[in-house]
């Protein structure tokens, strides 16, 4: 969610750093993710001043160019070639002096000095795209009134600048979801700091009913899921773009204005956290508002133009003939606001937060008003959001007030009454919160004592604290605005150690995180929920095993993830997208499937098994680049490396394992490892190569990416619970040699296992330096040249030992495989 402090400074008188309110924001549990500057203008006309054009003459070397002198104010005159029909000299314009930077959507450049045609040019006159004020550049921006010459052009278009904060909202904080909200957190806290803050909350006094011509009257069929529905009609509006500052407070959080009525329903929800509808007062069927449910599998057309089939239990707002919005969640396509619009009924609601929830995710629609009403709105709110909502409209799309406030409210939502003891919470808490911060804090956060005996208290809390009904979250309340820093703590740790003879699983963890870090990996963290479309187009995983959420937060998350890849492939886009190209990550994670046991999964519920996986991926170049080092592109081997050095740091024995390629939809090609049970029995250990093209696509990657799964579960019954050291001979190794010719389906991996089976002792290592094919050396033949290092650990080798060895491996090589010596 995101948070305008300069639309947050108009219900409160502070004047805090950015970084000082940050941090108080963060220790009240409004967690500060990140912070962005807006400037209502992109690039704040930076460099741009007010200038005059002093001459204009055509470019002797150009048909539809101009050549002028302007004044920038500051006594020198520059040249400056423009395209523009309509540049003449006199006129006041906007120029971008050289170092300005131009901004046309997503893209920018900069303003330089140069010679356009054989003319100097020192700056643009500006277009009102290029100042960022509009689309029109057919000519340039003439200012038509006096003004000071060189004067910023900042200054005289206004151009605001704010600092908006991005505030993880737990979802239980559903009185935080506005700016109000905050301000009324804030509020507590500096109270509770002997600061008298008050909320300034937008006055409504003057409200007042023009006449009663226009009545849409108000029925509620469903009142369990609708608690409370207001409404109120104004006529003879005029739908127009909103004025700069409702824009601009609107845009600083992310959203487009659309026209004057629809940016005003959007700027109260983010106001007070009130979602309204405007409808077209002219297109409401009966003169009648009904609430009610319709039949199973309706039609009904949504704003967006598609036809969705109604649930029975789908609370929708209907006119006498038919729907015209999914209560809560999204307009009709019929029955809004368009440029035609004259009159409106102006809806204010409170809607069963259940319901809700369940037709957004049934419908995979979620809306800014959803997101408030699914965890709960304030009831007490909605006459006094639409008073402001209504004086709004009058000021800014003119019209009048021609019904009264029908507020249907069969049964009013109590205030929730809950006993504390103040010594009990302080028990609790660990600290000693006194009584009169104690009644500070429980003041700020609008909760009212009704009844106090010594640390007995019964506060009423009013209803829009949904997230408050016992004790024990009154004391998460007091702890919250009290300071979590403001706890004390001990240095002293005590404890009793037991020895467990069996593998360290975390230590295999961190030593594993220690080895991919220390070679330039980074570890990530992803959801463990995924959505089910990603697995629906590979072959490689069965869907019939995924284990779906009941109550999904949206489509995106129905599924417990089967695989880390998913998750890696969405890092790596994200990354992507924010020019962040070289990347190499490894995640730990745990993934679950529906299937039958294979002994390496744990059941944690009849029929679902979970276990872990290792995901390394890289992608980009290895390194990145610098004056020595012009960047190689990591690829299959490099992984290779990583993957090899993974297990074998785990002590996982090499020459038991089994190598074949990879036969899946998820790699373009690859290998995996396998221990071999028996004769026909594996145990997969590793699955790696470089990712599908096609899979990449669906992220819109462009770049090669190699991945490797590696099975954790199985790898850690595996590995060798410590490493062992082992002494180096002080006698030398010797190299020898060999290059055969050989059939071009037998591989390295064979050759140097037949190599160690010939010979046990001496062998300590095979290398193979170079691999040649040509059609000179036959028929599907191809040349590897082999290194042998020999070794042994109490003498030194002599020529008859070290060539025995050799033919030995010669005979083994021509038996098996009928190699030729070159």
């Amino acid at each position: 969610m995101k948070i305008s402090y300069n639309w947050l400074k108009n219900y409160l008188n502070i004047d805090y750093s950015v970084d000082k309110l940050s941090v108080i924001l963060t220790d009240i549990g409004l967690e500060v993710e990140g912070i962005e500057q807006f400037e209502s203008i992109p690039g704040g006309l930076n460099n741009f001043v007010i200038a005059k054009v002093l001459t204009c003459k055509p470019h002797p070397n150009a048909d539809k160019l101009s050549i002028t002198t302007v004044d920038l104010g500051d006594g020198k005159e520059y040249p400056i070639v423009c395209g523009a029909p309509n540049v003449a000299a006199g006129q006041t314009v906007v120029v971008a002096k050289v170092g300005a930077k131009i901004y046309k959507g997503e893209e920018s450049f900069d303003i330089k000095k140069a010679k356009i045609r054989g003319e100097v040019s020192e700056g643009m006159i500006c277009a009102e795209d290029e100042i960022g004020i509009g689309n029109q550049h057919e000519g340039i921006f003439v200012i038509e009134n006096s003004i000071e010459i060189g004067s910023k052009a900042a200054d005289y278009f206004k151009v605001e600048n704010d600092t908006i904060f991005e505030i993880g909202l737990t979802p239980n904080r559903a009185d935080a979801t506005s700016h109000l909200g905050v301000a009324r957190d804030l509020m507590a806290y500096f109270n509770a700091n002997n600061q008298n803050i008050a909320v300034d909350w937008p006055n409504v006094d003057n409200f007042k009913i023009d006449n009663e011509n226009n009545i849409i009257n108000i029925e509620i069929d469903n009142k369990e899921a609708c608690k409370r529905y207001t409404g109120i009609t104004i006529s003879n509006i005029e739908i127009k773009e909103s004025p700069d500052w409702l824009q601009n407070r609107l845009k600083s959080i992310g959203l487009k204005p659309i026209n004057n009525i629809v940016d005003i329903t959007n700027f109260i929800l983010h106001e007070m956290g009130q979602p309204l509808h405007a409808f077209d007062a002219d297109k409401i069927e009966g003169k009648k508002v009904i609430v009610k449910t319709l039949a199973q599998d309706s039609p009904f057309i949504t704003l967006d133009e598609q036809e969705r089939k109604l649930h029975s239990d789908d609370l929708m707002i209907c006119n006498t003939k038919a729907g015209m919005c999914i209560a809560g969640v999204f307009g009709g396509a019929t029955s809004g606001v368009t440029e035609k619009t004259k009159n409106i009924f102006l809806e204010s609601a409170y809607f069963n937060p259940v319901s809700v929830r369940k037709t957004s995710k049934r419908h995979a629609l979620q809306t800014d008003a959803s997101f408030r009403f699914e965890r709960g709105t304030d009831p007490n709110i909605t006459v006094y959001a639409l008073k402001r909502a209504a004086m709004l409209i009058k000021e800014i799309a003119g019209g009048e007030i021609s019904s009264p406030i029908i507020d249907i409210y069969p049964k009013e939502i109590k205030h929730t009454i809950i006993p504390v003891n103040l010594s009990r919470i302080n028990r609790l808490l660990g600290v000693d919160i006194e009584e009169y911060k104690f009644l500070a804090i429980v003041k700020g956060l609008e909760m009212k004592i009704i009844e106090h005996e010594d640390d007995d208290f019964v506060l009423s809390v009013p209803p829009y604290r949904v997230d408050v009904q016992r004790e024990v979250d009154i004391a998460e309340d007091l702890l919250r605005i009290y300071g979590y820093n403001n706890v004390e703590y001990s240095e002293t740790v005590k404890s009793a150690l037991a020895y467990v003879n069996k593998p360290d699983k975390e230590k295999m963890h961190n030593t594993i995180a220690d080895l991919l870090s220390a070679r330039g990996f980074n570890e990530m963290m992803n959801n463990s929920l995924s959505k089910d479309e990603f697995y629906k187009e590979l072959k490689h995983y069965n869907i019939d095993s995924l284990v779906h959420i009941e109550n999904p937060l949206s489509a995106d998350l129905n599924v417990f993830r089967q695989s880390l890849i998913f998750g890696t492939l969405q890092s790596i886009a994200h990354n992507i997208k924010r020019s962040n190209y070289n990347l190499h990550f490894y995640e730990f994670g745990t993934v679950a499937s529906k299937k039958q046991n294979d002994g390496t999964s744990k059941d944690i519920i009849k029929g679902i098994f979970e276990s872990q996986q290792l995901a390394i991926t890289s992608t980009g170049n290895q390194f990145d680049e610098s004056w020595k080092n012009k960047g190689t592109n990591t690829d299959f081997y490099s992984l290779k490396a990583q993957v090899d050095n993974t297990l074998e740091r785990l002590g996982i024995d090499f020459n038991k394992l089994v190598s074949a390629e990879t036969t899946n939809d998820i790699f373009d090609y690859g290998l995996n490892y396998s221990l071999q049970n028996s004769k026909d029995n594996f145990t997969e250990l590793v699955n790696f190569g470089k990712l599908s093209t096609k899979l990449l696509k669906q992220f819109e990657i462009e770049q090669d990416v190699y991945y490797a799964e590696l099975n954790w579960t199985i790898i850690q019954s595996k590995a060798s619970s410590s490493a062992k050291y082992k002494e180096p001979s002080k006698f030398p190794v010797v190299k020898r040699d060999l290059a055969l010719l050989l059939d071009k389906n037998v591989d390295f991996k064979s050759l140097r296992s037949l190599a160690f089976k010939t010979e046990k002792k001496l062998l300590t290592k095979v290398n193979l330096f170079d691999v040649f094919e040509d059609a000179k050396l036959g028929e599907n033949k191809k040349s590897y040249a082999l290194s042998f290092h020999l070794q042994d650990k109490d003498k030194t080798l002599n020529d008859k030992q070290i060539d025995k060895v050799m033919n030995k491996l010669i005979q083994a090589y021509t038996r098996e495989f009928s190699a030729q010596l070159r």
